[in-house]
């Protein structure tokens, strides 16, 4: 099998930060297609993917067919029937992350809405209403009980998994917005950021010279930016 992963912007597309992540901290094989978000995406997109949107992966077979698999949750399954330690090997541990992963992939909506993936840059928030302060106490909260109940340091033991994956784009916000999920979730936080592939997923969204306007604006709306490292 050979594959080919096809993301977007690394300043924004936290949906395909997480299937990149997983296979880059797993060191899965795999080439690198990134195409820029453009003001209407989806006719593009749907060149590759039936669902016109990112993160896609394509499998080259060694029967000389192509599996196309989308959506985020979707490849890292797949992934995880074909590369161990995707999923944590305790059975509770397995348990419990998918659980988390399966919250964070259909949940969250304010805390997507106002603290969008924006990796360059540092924002003050203009209010912060309950169900975004909801969301943000649960993260704290389910950040503090994984590395309690399986000790560290990534959320499930003691080994990157996928459940890492999918709350890496939340460390970044977390970091923009400056938002407090308490002192293990923090440590979780610096933790993840300070991984060598987040540390080249950062460096590049830092290089990117394009700006999407339906991101900075969502930005806008919800924040004020205090501080941009992106190359101008």
């Amino acid at each position: 099998m050979t594959y080919t992963l096809i993301t977007a912007n690394r300043n924004y597309s936290s949906w395909s930060l997480r299937p990149w992540i997983l296979m880059k901290a797993l060191e899965i094989s795999f080439s690198d297609q990134i195409i820029y978000f453009e003001e209407e995406n989806y006719d593009r997109f749907r060149e590759f993917a039936p669902n016109g949107q990112v993160p896609c992966l394509k499998d080259q077979r060694e029967d000389g067919s192509t599996r196309t698999i989308w959506d985020s949750l979707a490849i890292a399954e797949y992934l995880a029937e074909r590369h161990p330690g995707c999923w944590p090997e305790d059975e509770g541990a397995r348990t419990w992350s998918r659980c988390a992963s399966a919250e964070m992939h259909g949940g969250f909506g304010p805390l997507r809405n106002l603290c969008t993936m924006n990796v360059g840059v540092r924002a003050s928030l203009h209010k912060v209403e309950k169900p975004l302060q909801r969301n943000i106490d649960r993260i704290g909260e389910l950040f503090a009980q994984g590395l309690d109940k399986f000790g560290g340091p990534w959320l499930a033991g003691d080994r990157f998994s996928i459940v890492d994956a999918f709350y890496a784009p939340v460390a970044y916000r977390v970091r923009s917005y400056g938002l407090d999920i308490g002192a293990a979730g923090q440590a979780w936080v610096d933790h993840v950021i300070a991984h060598p592939a987040m540390q080249d997923w950062e460096r590049q969204a830092l290089a990117e010279p394009q700006r999407e306007v339906g991101h900075e604006e969502e930005l806008a709306t919800a924040a004020t930016i205090t501080a941009d490292f992106r190359v101008s």
